[in-house]
């Protein structure tokens, strides 16, 4: 029997120069020997396309190209997009799937916002199209979705995926930092941008909410679908509170299923997490992503999710993937968007509340304020009471409830004559039975 013939490399082509770019690069030429083993053949970066070729980058410049769009349609086996942006990526995508090249992009935002475009035109081409990078960067939670719990009901994930604002509330939960000290840290340590607004505000885990959402119910789900709400207003007096009632400030992205698949919710906020749940130990810059499944129970998965390095070990384990599936001539998990439950709104979200106020000391304000929660049908759970001034500082935290009724119930207590302030108001999420 003569040796089989050895396998042709395969071509791969960068869109992107930046940290994630020049990382892909060196991990393509440094591993090489490595990759050849596990593959049985090579794989061959042919260029790396740039906007400035006079800038310095840790890239054999004899690879550096400025026109993206040849780059994109130079019939490459495979297309790594990780220049970021709906456009021109999308364009640039699109075109390299119309060249017959599979694509692996770490693109959240496109993808959140019309991931089903780029879907589509994959399968109509017979090419793969894979993200891993896209969420939490080196945990591999999208391969996980699609493929180990394909079989299972997932119910609900809760997820850490956004290391910026973890850190900011780490530092503010265990030095006693206040919000702009902290921010103005994680800056100096590269964590943050000079505009931080995507990560402070939420939007940046708001599309990775997207993206799980849509892999775990099997259901489109966009960037717009998600309530979406910061940390730019949590105060060290929030943080305080959170202590007092065993508890520790997350930004969380939720996704779940709710009453008997009737619909799913989407939602990123901050919320308060009991110190003994598995998500509150994540510190740091680290994500962290809680899985609950009808089999498999509850699973959590935790790592860096941002870098140059994590998100490059993930961009090339999808090269890898595709790579193996252009050998034999097969595709991978393409959309899984085969279930099409309505996405409800906020209001229909199952949660409990965390509401601090200060109250005037006069008699009866307790019971007025009672009232307010029965008459929107919210029980409440614990209420603890402080000096305050002139007045009452109160904490009160909710059984579960209907967002909605817990949302009437707050504009019910900020028109009550004897409360002085709605200091804080927040979700809670993670109670045993909740």
């Amino acid at each position: 029997m003569s040796p089989a013939e050895p396998a042709r490399p395969v071509t791969v082509a960068v869109l992107g120069g930046g940290t994630v770019g020049a990382q892909v690069a060196r991990l393509l030429t440094d591993r090489d020997t490595d990759l050849h083993i596990r593959m049985g053949t090579s794989l061959k970066l042919t260029q790396v396309a740039v906007r400035d070729l006079s800038k310095k980058r840790d890239i054999d410049p004899a690879l550096l190209s400025d026109d993206a769009m040849a780059v994109a349609t130079s019939g490459v086996d495979i297309v790594v997009e990780l220049m970021g942006g709906i456009e021109p990526a999308k364009s640039l995508i699109l075109a390299a799937i119309k060249s017959g090249s599979s694509v692996v992009t770490a693109n959240k935002a496109l993808l959140a916002s019309d991931g089903a475009s780029l879907y589509a035109a994959a399968e109509a081409e017979g090419v793969d199209i894979f993200f891993e990078a896209s969420v939490a960067g080196a945990i591999p939670i999208v391969r996980l979705l699609q493929e180990s719990l394909s079989g299972d009901h997932v119910t609900k994930i809760m997820g850490i995926v956004n290391g910026t604002t973890n850190y900011i509330l780490t530092r503010m939960d265990e030095d006693g930092a206040s919000f702009a000290d902290a921010l103005a840290e994680a800056q100096a340590l590269g964590y943050a941008e000079a505009d931080p607004t995507a990560d402070i505000e939420g939007h940046d885990a708001a599309s990775k909410a997207a993206i799980l959402a849509e892999l775990a119910f099997h259901t489109h789900v966009t960037r717009e679908d998600v309530y979406c709400e910061g940390i730019s207003n949590i105060s060290i007096t929030d943080i305080r509170a959170a202590k007092s009632l065993g508890c520790v400030i997350k930004l969380l992205a939720v996704a779940e299923r709710v009453d008997d698949d009737r619909g799913v919710i989407v939602r990123v906020h901050p919320t308060m997490v009991p110190r003994e749940h598995p998500l509150a130990s994540v510190r740091d810059a680290f994500n962290a992503v809680f899985i609950e499944a009808e089999a498999a129970g509850e699973l959590m998965f935790y790592g860096r999710g941002a870098g140059g390095a994590p998100t490059a070990s993930a961009v090339l384990g999808d090269v890898v993937v595709a790579a193996r599936n252009r050998l034999t001539g097969s595709t991978g998990w393409g959309e899984s968007a085969d279930v099409q439950l309505p996405v409800l709104p906020i209001s229909e979200a199952l949660t409990c509340y965390y509401v601090n106020l200060v109250v005037a000391d006069q008699p009866g304000a307790l019971a007025s304020i009672a009232k307010a929660f029965a008459d929107s049908g919210v029980s409440i759970q614990v209420v603890r009471q402080d000096g305050h001034g002139n007045g009452a500082g109160l904490i009160v935290r909710t059984h579960r409830s209907s967002d909605g009724a817990l949302q009437e119930t707050v504009d019910r207590l900020r028109k009550l004559s004897m409360v002085t302030a709605v200091v804080g108001v927040m979700r809670v999420e993670g109670e045993a039975g909740a």
